[in-house]
């Protein structure tokens, strides 16, 4: 006798078989845009950790398999990691040709969060269809408060050519607007100061770079005012803090806490230097009562910044622990004296700081939720080396050789995390960061045996080893690493408040 509890499920079995033999044809009748063969796929989200076929369509990650798939091209990728293309969430180079070295790097999306670019509606535009891999860019607020002061409203028009399509928009930026760092605003300016950030977040900032550093003698007030503003936005503070020490870095949390404003904190590394595990401490303190704060490193023990920034005002031995001999030049890779340290920073140029230990490194990388950030340089060819190599260093060094973190930890790190933190002010980042079907066609695929940074201190620039393909929306980019040239495929990456 047939019951109707069996009878049902007669039914649902049946149906079961329908559904999965018509995707199966479905599927089966599929021509996929690319399918990658045979690598080792991993997707830090689902724990996704075995070799499967990938299907790309429309730039889109359109099925995952076991089974065989049929493409247009198919690249047979055994022996090869399939992770999700690297994101950065920190550069200072966004030329294509920082954006070369980076996709060698494996980096599929680098944006310029921790600065900010000025005039952002007018660089988006000028980014559009011209660039290697996806960009983007949060609010500067050096900019803003700058604009905003009277005394310098005449020179703003004059900076817009200078800093939106030259090699060194970064530094001509800062050159500009370094006078008015020292300035205090009048509350008519702050309020200005806010209004003009509230209209380049409505174009496409990523929330608001305040690299208080830059601004030491800004007031905690005025910090404080643009934190407000962050808060009741709920957008993104990134944050290079007041001084490299631990009381600064209580200052930018404070200010979270207090506001609501999400927070998160640039180069860990070289703000705390040998206090990172307290920093990182308290950040994971204010984590468990709920407080919205992120924070990344990069994997070199040196750093690299403007030689006439406050960085270097008076006492900056004391604070960094190093000398005149410590300091790099660049422009010809001479260490540095009294006499020339004097002389250059009258000229200006970028200079490597030797301030660091490897161990405080170590310590950063193996933190839980630390993200990896380049804070890449805009081209030179002796530029910091994290320019070239952040991310292949940590998989070839960090990984694979000291086996300081795992790989898919690693890769956790530089893809899903990062995607995370900036989903709730870029919806568009919900896509990227994940090996899955619907996801972005971002893909890295890497040799885990052989990636490993080229670039150095001594030598210069260099494109890693070990990045074999790199896939920018659904388009090879990179090919048996070699770069695919005459191709733009990147896009541009907007915040939620753009109009």
């Amino acid at each position: 006798m047939i019951t109707p509890t069996i009878y049902k499920s007669a039914i649902c079995f049946f149906l079961l078989i329908i559904c999965f033999t018509f995707h199966s044809k479905a599927q089966t009748g599929v021509k996929y845009d690319i399918v990658l063969t045979s690598g080792r796929v991993i997707d830090p989200e689902t724990n996704l950790d075995t070799v499967k076929n990938i299907g790309i369509l429309d730039h889109t990650i359109a099925r995952i398999s076991s089974e065989p798939l049929d493409g247009k091209e198919v690249i047979n990728v055994t022996g090869l990691v399939v992770a999700p293309g690297f994101i950065d969430m920190h550069v200072h180079g966004r030329t294509n040709k920082e954006q070369e070295y980076q996709l060698h790097d494996g980096i599929t999306t680098a944006l310029e969060l921790e600065w900010g670019i000025a005039f952002l509606d007018k660089w988006y535009e000028f980014r559009q269809g011209k660039a290697l891999i996806n960009y983007g860019a949060s609010v500067c607020w050096p900019f803003e408060r700058f604009k905003a002061i009277e005394k310098y409203k005449a020179g703003v028009n004059s900076l817009y050519l200078a800093t939106i399509g030259g090699d060194s928009q970064f530094e001509t930026l800062f050159n500009a607007i370094n006078p008015a760092s020292t300035e205090s605003v009048t509350q008519e300016e702050m309020n200005k100061t806010l209004d003009n950030i509230k209209n380049s977040l409505s174009q496409g900032g990523i929330g608001i770079g305040i690299p208080i550093g830059y601004l030491k003698k800004s007031k905690p007030e005025e910090m404080f005012e643009v934190f407000k503003l962050a808060g009741e936005l709920k957008a993104l503070v990134f944050t290079h803090v007041r001084e490299p020490n631990i009381i600064s870095i209580q200052e930018v949390i404070t200010d979270a806490m207090l506001t609501g404003a999400p927070l998160h904190i640039v180069h860990l590394n070289s703000v705390a230097f040998g206090h990172i595990q307290f920093a990182l401490d308290m950040i994971q303190s204010a984590n468990r009562k709920g407080i919205d704060i992120t924070t990344e490193l990069y994997p070199y023990a040196a750093s690299s910044t403007t030689l006439q920034s406050p960085i270097f005002s008076e006492g900056w031995q004391e604070i960094q622990g190093i000398s005149y001999g410590d300091l790099e030049w660049v422009a010809t890779g001479e260490r540095l004296t009294k006499e020339t340290f004097e002389k250059y920073r009258k000229i200006g140029g970028v200079v490597i700081n030797y301030n660091m230990k490897p161990e405080w490194i170590k310590a950063g990388i193996s933190a839980p939720g630390v993200m990896i950030a380049s804070d890449g340089m805009p081209y030179a060819p002796k530029a910091h080396p994290r320019t070239a190599g952040t991310f292949s260093r940590v998989l070839g060094k960090y990984v694979r050789e000291e086996k300081v973190i795992d790989l898919n930890t690693a890769i956790e790190k530089m893809t899903l995390l990062p995607a995370r933190r900036l989903e709730g002010i870029a919806p568009m980042m919900r896509l990227k960061g994940r090996i899955q079907a619907g996801a972005d066609a971002d893909i890295t695929i890497f040799n885990p045996k052989t990636i490993i940074d080229k670039a150095t201190f001594e030598n210069g620039l260099e494109f890693s080893a070990g990045i074999e393909y790199v896939i920018v929306n659904g388009i090879f980019i990179l090919k048996n690493g070699k770069t695919v040239a005459g191709i733009y495929p990147g896009q541009a990456v907007f915040g939620k408040y753009k109009k």
